[in-house]
């Protein structure tokens, strides 16, 4: 089978298995911290999400290795296991009231967040370089699907249960557990050929550069500027935005609505917020292909600043809110989409898992922390504080991005200088 037979198929998939994996995720994301709460009390409750974020990092590395010896198909499929296995445990965790099993469990659920990061790199294995951008921006689009359906069902996921004796708000992970599990079957059965072997054996470059773990590509990737500046750009613009998305309904719920006022908001909110995210992802893949990576980039800290500047000054005007939010998400995608092609086309072949494993590795670390510390400053200093704080993040990224060469390469030179690695 042709090389662009293969991705034509390899991009089927992914496009279905992310739609399905993305309702699995947000379905039970939609009711993860409130399923803690009501288990371990409000107080830990925000140790889910964090436990969740934390595996999605963490699960990278396995993931990576798993690439390197066998390809996509077992890595990607393995993930989507891990966060099934999880899902079940968050359930029998309801069911016993068991503190011990929860947080393990978000961990393990968190495998599911892996698999979706590592998909869009799988979409670009054999991918041509004009068209690098765009094809990643489809698996990140896909993703829009699951995350605006997801929530909706849980309320019916929650009731399907009850009379199994299965607590409402455990119900979805429940499903989260059979949606994983078709992702796994998908994959193992129809990701076939790999994209990651075939690319490996049509791609070989002529350095001599073995595959190596992460410290290799590390290494690797800290020596040249381009590789840099993509690690730089995922790993920032998700500080930037996991620390302001995170405290924005706690910014919210600081208005003194009501419950049910304030969940209508926070709703409406961060509908705008993923739809920036994921909706138009395919927009900066195009704008990547056409103007080149670090425009993109560029554009990425423009908007982030912007919607800093605007969440930071809205007070507690929804309309405000929402509209910074939006361009966070906007920000976000622009970073990541440009950001993971310029790493994957910057790294030779051989290194090329390993650099994008590591890559997710740093950027969910970074997202982890920025969440845990988001709390700490809106508590002592306040939500604007937080935004002028996150805005400042991204200095360093815009450092990068003036001292990066001002020539663009087309993507046909960089195609060769990918074989001349």
């Amino acid at each position: 089978m042709e090389v662009a037979a293969v991705q034509r198929r390899t991009l089927r998939l992914l496009v279905v298995t992310q739609i399905i994996s993305g309702v699995g995720i947000a379905i039970g994301a939609s009711v993860g911290a409130l399923l803690a709460a009501d288990i371990a009390g409000i107080g830990v409750s925000g140790l889910a999400q964090s436990a969740n974020v934390v595996g999605a990092a963490l699960w990278a590395v396995p993931a990576t290795a798993i690439v390197e010896r066998h390809g996509r198909r077992p890595s990607l499929a393995a993930c989507y296991f891990i966060a099934a296995v999880g899902a079940v445990v968050i359930v029998t965790a309801a069911v016993r009231g068991s503190i011990p099993l929860l947080f393990p469990g978000f961990f393990l659920f968190g495998g599911a967040t892996a698999a979706s990061l590592q998909a869009r790199y799988a979409a670009v294995d054999l991918a041509p370089a004009a068209l690098r951008g765009r094809h990643l921006s489809l698996i990140v689009w896909a993703t829009t699907i699951g995350a605006v359906v997801g929530p909706s069902l849980a309320p019916f996921a929650g009731a399907a249960l009850e009379q199994f004796g299965v607590p409402t708000l455990a119900g979805p992970f429940f499903f989260s557990s059979l949606l994983f599990g078709l992702a796994t079957l998908l994959l193992l059965l129809l990701l076939r050929p790999d994209p990651a072997v075939v690319a490996r054996a049509t791609m070989v470059s002529p350095s001599g550069v073995r595959s190596g773990g992460m410290r290799a590509a590390l290494r690797l990737v800290f020596s040249k500027a381009p590789a840099r500046l993509g690690v730089s750009a995922m790993a920032i613009g998700n500080v930037v935005m996991v620390g302001v998305m995170t405290m924005t309904p706690v910014h919210i719920k600081g208005a003194g609505h009501d419950a049910a006022h304030t969940l209508r908001i926070v709703g409406l909110v961060l509908s705008f917020h993923i739809a920036g995210m994921f909706a138009f992802s395919p927009v900066f893949g195009w704008l990547t292909d056409k103007l080149g990576r670090r425009p993109v980039i560029f554009a990425g800290i423009a908007l982030l600043l912007t919607a800093c500047a605007l969440a930071g000054n809205a007070g507690h005007q929804p309309v405000l809110l929402a509209t910074g939010l939006m361009i966070l998400g906007l920000g976000w995608s622009a970073t990541m989409v440009a950001g993971s092609t310029l790493l994957t086309e910057s790294v030779p072949v051989e290194l090329r898992a390993s650099a994008q494993g590591a890559s997710d590795l740093l950027m969910g670390l970074a997202g982890a922390s920025a969440g845990a510390l988001s709390g700490a400053v809106v508590d002592s200093w306040g939500y604007p504080t937080l935004a002028l704080l996150a805005a400042l993040a991204t200095v360093p990224l815009l450092v990068l991005v003036s001292l990066s060469p001002s020539r663009i390469y087309n993507q046909a030179e960089a195609a060769k200088a990918v074989d001349r690695q």
